[in-house]
């Protein structure tokens, strides 16, 4: 049946206003289409001269810097990240430095800040070395389920003289009635012959892992019956066993060999000071801004109004600044850490970023206050870091997994080149 232009405009004005906006609003969303597919897929080239594989829009640096720059739709949240675009590459990344080293020997206790330490191919020295476990059920406890563990702080003292080669101090909040105490950073064959060993403990119920149940070098309590009042049930401290735990694969690297101790995953996180800031921005937008675009469920707005979020929230190993891009490290598959003065390119100093990290809800806890956030960050980061990792497309992600394929010492100050950079979305 045909429809003449008067019929248009009577259907036009006997419309609501209400619906006259949303049919101008999907009259401009689809232009929006159309101009967008004419000229924003065309081949747009960064520094380098890199062109678009035809995938995706590519977004240079600069044009990104631009975009987060400015607030859009009146709400200050919807940025590049919207527009699903790629990232060209190379680019200039700039003067890019280790900033941060963490530490967190106890899995999902708090992390020890430090200007240098050692690293093996299994992580950092002493990192997730120890994890605490249900006696029952034999499963790795996490702040996931039990958020106060944030609040138990671990301080590693290495003796050189000792047969332990030092002491790893767990000590409690003061209100928890909690006496601190030690055990042995290494085992000897003495301790060997009378600690128990667990064979079959799990994590995630995935992963089997064998660890040592620990005494401590103190009179007094046991570890497991100070810790067992503190989670108020029945658990016991585990150091790793020798038994390798193997890494799982990843999609860039389908034939990976690395093994890790009781990290989640893989034995490095690597996550940059940009990124950092560009999260606390968008939490800020969100927190500040009343339109109905940037309602979040049970978002605390005068809580998150300055966006100050802290890095020590998201557990990361080894923090960078300089790139002066956010989520630069997406972008990158190869990373040489340099000594300051140093210029070998050796393997030992190469860290290889297997997959980004996806996150789950245990930065929304507080390690200062031990308690857990309802929204923030993970509820900020569904609405613009989801569809990164190509594995895990409905998960946010937040800094990206490393392995490194040999030892040596990272220090706070070390110069980071990037050796060889992905395509496409990124690692």
């Amino acid at each position: 049946m045909a429809i003449s232009l008067y019929d248009l405009v009577d259907h036009w004005f006997a419309q609501s206003p209400t619906s006259r906006a949303w049919t101008v609003s999907a009259i401009l969303v689809s232009l929006t289409g159309i101009l967008w597919g004419l000229f924003g897929r065309s081949p747009v080239c960064g520094k380098s001269g890199a062109v678009a594989n035809g995938k995706a829009p590519v977004c240079p640096p600069e044009q990104l810097k631009d975009d987060l720059a400015t607030l859009k739709d009146g709400n200050g949240v919807v940025n590049a990240y919207t527009l699903d675009r790629e990232i060209s590459v190379p680019f200039d990344v700039g003067d890019v430095r280790v900033s941060k080293i963490l530490v967190h020997p106890i899995k999902s206790c708090r992390g020890i800040s430090a200007r240098e330490w050692r690293y093996t191919p299994e992580g950092l020295e002493h990192d997730r070395k120890w994890c605490i476990i249900q006696q029952q059920s034999r499963a790795i406890i996490t702040a996931r389920e039990v958020a106060k563990m944030v609040l138990i702080t671990p301080r590693i003292e290495i003796d050189p003289a000792s047969p332990y080669g030092g002491r790893l101090f767990i000590s409690f909040p003061e209100d928890s009635g909690c006496e601190t105490f030690s055990v042995p950073l290494y085992l000897t064959e003495d301790l060997l012959k009378t600690w128990p060993v667990i064979d079959d403990c799990t994590m995630f119920n995935v992963y089997r892992v064998q660890g040592y149940v620990c005494s401590s070098l103190d009179c007094g309590r046991s570890p497991s019956d100070i810790l067992s009042q503190y989670f108020e049930q029945p658990v016991h401290l585990m150091m790793k066993g020798p038994r390798v735990r193997e890494c799982p694969t990843t999609l860039a690297y389908p034939d990976l060999k690395a093994s890790a101790m009781f990290q989640d995953g893989y034995p490095f996180l690597v996550a940059s000071e940009e990124s950092l800031q560009e999260v606390g921005r968008v939490i800020s937008a969100y927190a500040t801004h009343e339109s109905p675009e940037a309602q979040i469920g049970q978002l605390d707005r005068e809580r998150w109004r300055d966006g100050d979020i802290k890095i020590e929230r998201f557990r990361p190993n080894i923090v960078l600044q300089g790139s002066g891009v956010p989520f630069a490290e997406d972008m990158w598959r190869q990373l040489v850490i340099r000594q300051r003065d140093s210029s070998e390119d050796e393997e030992s100093r190469t860290f290889s970023l297997v997959s980004k990290c996806t996150r789950c809800l245990l930065p929304n806890v507080d390690t200062v206050t031990g308690t857990r956030d309802a929204a923030v960050p993970y509820k900020v980061l569904l609405k613009f870091r989801r569809n990164r990792d190509p594995a895990r497309m409905s998960k946010p992600c937040f800094g990206c997994n490393a392995v490194v394929g040999g030892e040596g010492v990272v220090s706070i100050g070390d110069r980071v080149e990037v050796k060889e950079w992905a395509t496409g979305i990124g690692v």
